[in-house]
């Protein structure tokens, strides 16, 4: 009977062992982070963009991440509507496709001098003839991902709302799929036009891509609202009301500095908002519809006659 009773106090404490060491290692699993491939070419610099702001929240919360960058703005639409992806950063059309499919919510939008808003523009050589508008008929466009809201909605709106056709009155277009690519498409002398954010462009003078002085801006869009984190809606309510927490105070945590907090393109940014409403995107979700699936299918098929 003592041997039973010794055998089983031992199979008790074993199995609460093995429960100790699994539960920590379970609560450590990181959660899966995926970026849009907003600033094209290298996985590691759009990486790069975001760490240091998940390292914060890391060394607030302890929650671990696991960052990686999608294919393409649509490939983050589907890992966060697959349950592939915890969290995302994506851009303002990006966020609203991804909420109409009751797949993703708002996490946090940046805040830089008190505002959360950002702004897509076409840009030409300096040497170009090319002052508005207008004046892009008959020209070469650089756009970037079909699902940007910088690089081809707002731009492809604006063109419209100058008369144009996108399609019959440009005589070429390029989907080059980033905001980097377009503008290296622009200073090689492959398109007259490109369109991108001006925070793509600011980073690309960071980094000594482009100079400035070569470039001028022809036109900007209205405000879009930036580019949001958000989360699986499928994430546990504790998870989310923890992440909100971490990202509305990140910015005040302990062993936190101000570089660590960065947004899109990696530029600082002064704190995050976990109650901006999802109500402000509707400025992105009007301006997409007026790019009906017609008008995306004839843009794609001239982008692919090149």
């Amino acid at each position: 009977m003592h041997t039973l009773r010794s055998g089983l106090v031992s199979l008790v404490l074993a199995v609460l062992a093995a429960l100790m060491v699994s539960g920590p290692a379970m609560a450590a699993k990181p959660l899966r982070v995926i970026l849009i491939p907003a600033d094209g070419g290298t996985e590691d610099g759009t990486r790069a963009d975001y760490t240091p702001l998940f390292n914060a929240i890391s060394r607030q919360t302890g929650l671990t991440f696991d960052i990686r960058v999608g294919q393409s703005y649509g490939a983050v639409v589907e890992a966060m509507c697959n349950g592939s992806a915890d969290i995302a950063f994506v851009g303002a059309v990006t966020f609203v496709q991804a909420h109409q499919r009751k797949c993703a919510e708002l996490l946090a939008v940046a805040v830089e001098k008190g505002q959360s808003s950002y702004y897509a523009g076409l840009f030409t050589r300096s040497t170009s003839p090319i002052k508005t508008v207008a004046q892009i008929r008959g020209k070469r466009v650089a756009f970037g991902d079909i699902n940007s809201a910088s690089a081809f909605v707002f731009p492809v709106s604006m063109i419209m709302d100058a008369g144009l056709d996108p399609v019959k009155d440009l005589s070429a277009l390029r989907l080059t799929g980033s905001h980097a690519s377009s503008l290296a498409a622009l200073t090689q002398n492959q398109v007259d036009v490109a369109a991108l954010s001006f925070d793509s462009f600011d980073k690309a003078i960071r980094q000594g891509a482009v100079d400035p002085k070569g470039i001028r801006v022809i036109a900007k869009s209205i405000a879009i609202p930036y580019p949001p984190i958000v989360m699986n809606t499928r994430l546990p309510a504790s998870l989310k009301v923890k992440l909100k927490s971490a990202f509305e105070t990140v910015h005040t945590a302990p062993g936190v500095t101000p570089d660590m907090i960065r947004g899109y393109g990696g530029a600082k940014v002064d704190r995050y908002d976990t109650k901006f409403s999802a109500a402000k995107f509707s400025v992105a979700a009007r301006t997409m519809a007026r790019i009906d699936d017609r008008l995306k299918g004839e843009i794609l098929k001239k982008a692919s006659a090149r």
